[in-house]
């Protein structure tokens, strides 16, 4: 008989806190359940931060689950004041629907929506027409004021003050579920711990209106040591979307994060058996290295494809081990011109985003943290130009062991 899939969500660390769940593990163990997950759509493309939900979409479809992909085209236009100190700045319908139209082709990379094997929903399709009366008759009643304002969701907000425009978010999620309930039969709700809140809302409404069993799960927040959510650098996000982090960036992020982590997301963002999972974060000092490496190259073969991986573990180690004849590296292209004038180091680096100011850059430079083409540069007015570039028409600027950036000629 195979695993059950809630022992494998268990075993492998997703699962936070959980509605009913004896209940929901019997469920999962012996009938294929409708769950949903919800995806708001904030930009045109998912993140790092969205690959562990994904990860569980596809463990819960493996298992014969049946996932419904529930895009925000509606609930953005509020936006979710969940963990937020300030209220999202709103974005118009257009860029709403582009931004969903964008999250649906990227899912589809992950979730099999082929023959009825899971489902895409925009709750666009009935927020934006709903009638505003009959929802507070219909949906309003089954909620308390006193009990929402004391929801985790809503206690940042509180301090500098939630509009009742965000207010409404809690009833939005809850009716999401209760639409995708009478729809397709979804029991399930899935999400970040963060949204543990708003989940409850959504079963307790099914329970409430319908009499019907409904159920929530949450999964741990991906974060770094410091309690910071993983997936951003210097940059910004790390997005999924390889025109916005390369492949090679998106390999490096995951190939540089801290020892005591690697563990912890080999088990959730792979699909390494876990024995090989305990091993691997078992290895200690230089040994975690290789651990690093077999992170990153698995993440960036489910994310972008094998053929990406190889050529992103490639362009790493050729780095690493003194090479510079790495296409995939992050590069910035200039004029030839610009290379005649000459450009100075701290310029460089602030193009590259190898340091948050020119103080930042000069700073690192003068402290021997800079290397050009593999040479230290402790002079942070020194000026380069063509005359300086290696024998692959390219200058390698590395900050310290983990960033570098590699500068070429516009072939325009």
């Amino acid at each position: 008989m195979s695993t059950n899939v809630f022992d494998i969500l268990k075993e492998r660390g997703f699962i936070e806190q959980c509605t009913h769940e004896d209940e929901v593990r019997e469920l999962l163990g012996k009938e294929s359940v409708t769950f949903y997950i919800g995806f708001d759509a904030t930009a045109d493309s998912l993140t790092a931060g969205h690959f562990l939900t994904i990860m569980a979409m596809m463990h819960m479809q493996r298992a014969g689950h049946r996932p419904i992909a529930l895009l925000g085209g509606g609930k953005t236009m509020i936006g979710d004041p969940t963990g937020k100190s300030d209220m999202r700045t709103l974005m118009d319908r257009e860029t709403i629907e582009y931004n969903a139209s964008r999250f649906k082709e990227q899912l589809s990379k992950f979730i099999d929506f082929s023959d009825g094997k899971a489902i895409i929903a925009n709750n666009a399709d009935w927020l934006l027409d709903l009638n505003y009366v009959e929802f507070l008759r219909e949906i309003g009643i089954h909620f308390s004021v006193n009990k929402m304002l004391t929801a985790e969701c809503y206690k940042q907000r509180m301090e500098k003050g939630l509009t009742f425009f965000e207010f409404n978010y809690m009833l939005m999620q809850s009716y999401d579920f209760w639409k995708l309930n009478k729809l397709y039969d979804c029991k399930l709700q899935l999400g970040g711990n963060d949204q543990w809140s708003n989940i409850i809302g959504g079963v307790e409404l099914i329970r409430r209106k319908e009499q019907k069993p409904a159920y929530g799960l949450t999964f741990k927040l991906l974060t770094t040591s410091d309690g910071v959510k993983m997936g951003k650098t210097m940059k910004g996000a790390v997005w999924l979307d390889p025109e916005k982090t390369s492949p090679y960036e998106f390999y490096q992020y995951w190939r540089n994060i801290e020892d005591v982590k690697v563990e912890e997301c080999l088990a959730l963002l792979t699909f390494l058996p876990m024995d090989e999972v305990r091993r691997l974060g078992a290895l200690k000092d230089a040994e975690i290295n290789h651990a690093k490496e077999v992170l990153a190259y698995e993440i960036t073969k489910i994310v972008h494809g094998e053929e990406e991986a190889i050529k992103a573990q490639e362009a790493s180690r050729a780095l690493f081990g003194g090479g510079t004849k790495a296409e995939d590296m992050p590069t910035t292209s200039y004029p030839a011109a610009r290379f005649e004038e000459g450009i100075d180091l701290i310029t460089l680096m602030c193009d590259a985003k190898l340091a948050a100011s020119r103080s930042d850059a000069r700073r690192t430079i003068q402290q021997g943290g800079v290397t050009v083409n593999n040479i230290k540069v402790t002079d942070f007015a020194k000026v380069f130009t063509t005359n300086d570039l290696d024998s692959d028409g390219a200058l390698l600027v590395r900050k310290g062991k983990k960033a570098y950036h590699r500068f070429v000629i516009s072939k325009d």
